[in-house]
């Protein structure tokens, strides 16, 4: 088996890249194979098919071919305004396009960290929309991380001995179906 993990979100201390590098280092103690990647390493413009025909995006052709690569793609995703993060999204509408479209057959999990009450619980549920409608067996259960700009110690882990064990829980849930 072989993942690979991102977060839905290019911003530096992003909330996000820290909850899913959390799930990565899970994996790692696990022996599972998984590799974690910034997508502010896979720069995109915004989906733009005059770009598209012009000249396809080489970031996109490089982080599809990472995907292909893999069994399944974890994901921590903010939300933006209820709904699917703008970054993700646009990510999604790149890696789907005909010349690399990578998305059918694999399998998603999809977690979320926000500052709010509700740990990205609405964006979450928007998330698995486009996943679903190319192919991709999104996991049923979702991790939801709120307050989580309180969550992190100085090192990046999770503070709280409860959050760390129902992520592990999560993940070795989704594993099994591999």
């Amino acid at each position: 088996m072989k993942f690979l993990m991102f977060a839905g979100s290019q911003r530096t201390g992003s909330l996000n890249k820290k909850y899913v590098r959390v799930a990565h280092e899970i994996l790692k103690q696990k022996g599972i194979e998984a590799e974690y990647v910034d997508l502010v390493d896979f720069p995109l413009p915004v989906y733009n098919q005059d770009i598209e025909d012009k000249e396809f995006p080489a970031s996109a052709k490089a982080l599809a071919e990472k995907v292909k690569g893999v069994q399944g793609v974890i994901i921590s995703t903010p939300e933006n305004n209820g709904s699917i993060a703008a970054t993700l999204k646009n990510t999604v509408d790149w890696l789907s396009r005909p010349q690399v479209n990578c998305w059918p057959g694999k399998h998603i999990l999809l977690l979320g960290a926000s500052p709010g009450a509700l740990g990205a619980v609405r964006g979450l549920w928007h998330s698995r929309i486009p996943f679903e409608a190319l192919g991709c067996f999104v996991y049923p259960e979702m991790s939801g991380l709120p307050r989580a700009h309180e969550a992190f110690d100085e090192g990046g882990a999770l503070k709280d001995k409860a959050s760390h064990e129902r992520l592990a829980k999560l993940l070795d849930s989704f594993l099994k179906q591999f």
